[in-house]
């Protein structure tokens, strides 16, 4: 099967789309506002239902969660499951591998001269380093793009695309990351999944019918 990235794009049309208009949007705001006013912009609104749910949220990007559902995708689809889950490996190895090249310090740490004007919610512990790139949101992200890749109702894409954005602003609002970081986050999720889909996909042996089944359908 040959597959090419113009084949992927086709695939993920309607959340490419939207997701470089949202993309252009969010690069609009970084040139017109400071790193610290994006921050404490988003910082100053939260409410005891946000404090509530954003961990929740958050939790979406953790990569727990892509490799429980890469197990119970394999109930149904090998081809979907390993997708999902080399999907991830890749796109978390070139997040890691950012953060320790830029070493960049976290809002906890960048701002702790200013710690009590900062509103953080209770129980969330607070990391300090390796801020860029929002592992979480690259998680999403490529999720994201893997399944809406993988769907047969592309009208998926735009509630795929508002659950990945809710898990990066919640990284912002948990004051796990700054805007850049959940920026680059989607940037790396979207682009590094739609190169591995188009190279991995073309593959031969993910396209024999015995990948097509899962362990709850053998035959």
């Amino acid at each position: 099967m040959n597959i090419g990235i113009n084949d992927v794009l086709k695939q993920i049309r309607l959340f490419f789309i939207i997701y470089l208009i949202l993309l252009c949007g969010c690069l609009l705001v970084k040139v017109l506002f400071t790193k610290e006013a994006i921050y404490f912009a988003v910082n100053a609104c939260y409410s005891p239902f946000l404090d509530y749910i954003a961990p929740y949220v958050t939790d979406i990007g953790d990569g727990i969660t892509i490799i429980i559902l890469s197990a119970i995708l394999s109930l149904f689809n090998y081809r979907a499951s390993f997708l999902m889950i080399t999907s991830y490996a890749l796109t978390s190895l070139t997040a890691q591998a950012v953060k320790y090249i830029f070493d960049a310090p976290r809002p906890i740490l960048l701002y702790k001269d200013k710690a009590s004007l900062m509103h953080l919610v209770k129980g969330v512990y607070m990391i300090q380093y390796h801020s860029f790139p929002s592992g979480h949101t690259v998680t999403a992200f490529s999720a994201a793009v893997v399944t809406v890749y993988l769907a047969k109702n592309k009208n998926w894409s735009i509630l795929l695309l508002l659950v990945a954005i809710a898990v990066g602003y919640s990284r912002m609002y948990l004051s796990e990351h700054f805007f850049e970081d959940v920026v680059a986050g989607s940037v790396i999720g979207v682009l590094v999944t739609g190169c591995w889909l188009s190279f991995i996909d073309r593959k031969q042996f993910l396209n024999k019918p015995s990948w097509n089944r899962g362990l709850l359908k053998r035959y």
